[in-house]
């Protein structure tokens, strides 16, 4: 099976309420998406959204770097011979993970379709329906309290809340009114996307331990280059911590396995730059004893679907972070994965590969190639 063409899309799609973190606020989702032919028919998608504030990658550098990096590994390159493939995208450039993400989950749906098998059972097939949260971003108190409780009435029993942006006082005032508001049955989890101190974290969250707010975990309490301090959290509190910007490779997963800087991992597709980086880091943290959340950046449902197949796949993954699609508009898919009752489980389709029928054209904006193929 030969790659015969790589073709390039502009996706804009707004989001129906904005999504704010302690690092940035969204109303629009964007995305480079990568549509790659084989000479046997099949289609591969990938998807790449620019996260400038985690991953550094733009729109244009995500363009430049599938364009005129990626573009001539690909060409007339054997699917058979995958192995050098995947190996010669991660060498090819330094960084710029999103764009190898985004050619890494076609090639990944192509591999699946020439088989016949969805791609979670190609890459292992461990579960075929996973739980779902929701976000609760960081906004006033009485608006987080709406939407803990709009959430769990669309019945989410397990919610992400935003904090970090303000000092650690208030922090703890908004998780209080969010558990008042979403009751004791309701999982919640803490997501301060590196915006406290060490000291800030080991206070704050020593405090929401003594009022009884029942914490799942916290993810990524301080600066993604302070593992020091992710350990000195890990070890003065008693609530699990989940590294997630601090981890980007598997040699970073490593680090902060052997350092045991944190209870939990985050693996996201943008950050290892694909599937196949991402296999590693779960077989990593498989043989350290310690589990993995699958999360996702502000994509459309063609890369979240990608996330979902390869967080199936693995029995290191146990949660799940794949809300980003009800966040928006409208969704650009035909296909992939499905979203049962109000989005809080999500099951698979059986078609091969991803599983997507088509993409939505009015969202498709043709990318000219400034290299020839």
């Amino acid at each position: 099976m030969k790659i015969i063409d790589l073709e390039l899309y502009h996706s804009s799609i707004p989001l129906h309420t904005p999504f704010k973190t302690a690092l940035r606020t969204v109303t629009v989702a964007e995305s480079i998406f990568v549509k790659i032919t084989c000479d046997n028919g099949s289609i591969g998608w990938g998807e790449a959204p620019p996260t400038h504030v985690i991953t550094g990658d733009s729109l244009a550098s995500i363009h430049y770097t599938i364009d005129q990096v990626i573009r001539p590994i690909l060409k007339d390159a054997e699917l058979s011979s995958y192995a050098h493939i995947f190996m010669q995208l991660e060498k090819a450039i330094v960084h710029n993970s999103s764009a190898k993400a985004a050619v890494d989950m076609a090639l990944y749906d192509c591999l699946a379709q020439a088989v016949n098998q969805p791609l979670y059972q190609y890459l292992g097939g461990w579960s075929s329906t996973i739980q779902n949260d929701y976000t609760v971003s960081v906004n006033e108190i009485d608006q987080m309290q709406k939407d803990a409780k709009l959430y769990k009435e669309n019945g989410f029993d397990i919610l992400k809340v935003k904090v970090g942006k303000d000092p650690a006082e208030k922090d703890i005032e908004r998780v209080a009114a969010v558990r008042k508001a979403a009751g004791e049955d309701v999982l919640i989890r803490l997501d301060a996307n590196q915006g406290w101190t060490a000291k800030e974290a080991v206070k704050s969250i020593t405090k929401m331990e003594e009022l009884g707010l029942n914490i799942e975990l916290v993810e990524q309490p301080v600066p993604a280059h302070d593992i020091q301090g992710l350990k000195y959290i890990t070890i003065h509190t008693t609530t699990p911590i989940m590294a997630d910007e601090a981890v980007f490779s598997v040699h970073d997963a490593r680090r902060v396995l052997e350092m045991g800087a944190a209870d939990l991992i985050n693996i996201k597709l943008m950050k290892a730059g694909g599937i196949h980086q991402a296999i590693k880091i779960a077989n990593l943290c498989e043989v350290y004893g310690v589990s993995c959340m699958a999360g996702s950046m502000i994509e459309t449902k063609l890369g979240i679907t990608a996330a979902a197949h390869f967080a199936a796949s693995h029995p290191a993954v146990t949660r799940f972070d794949f809300d980003a699609p009800l966040m928006l508009s409208d969704d650009i898919l035909e296909g992939g994965i499905h979203y049962e009752g109000k989005g809080n489980q999500i099951t698979f389709p059986d078609q091969p590969g991803l599983g997507i029928k088509a993409v939505k054209e009015a969202y498709l904006e043709p990318i000219k190639n400034e290299r020839s193929w």
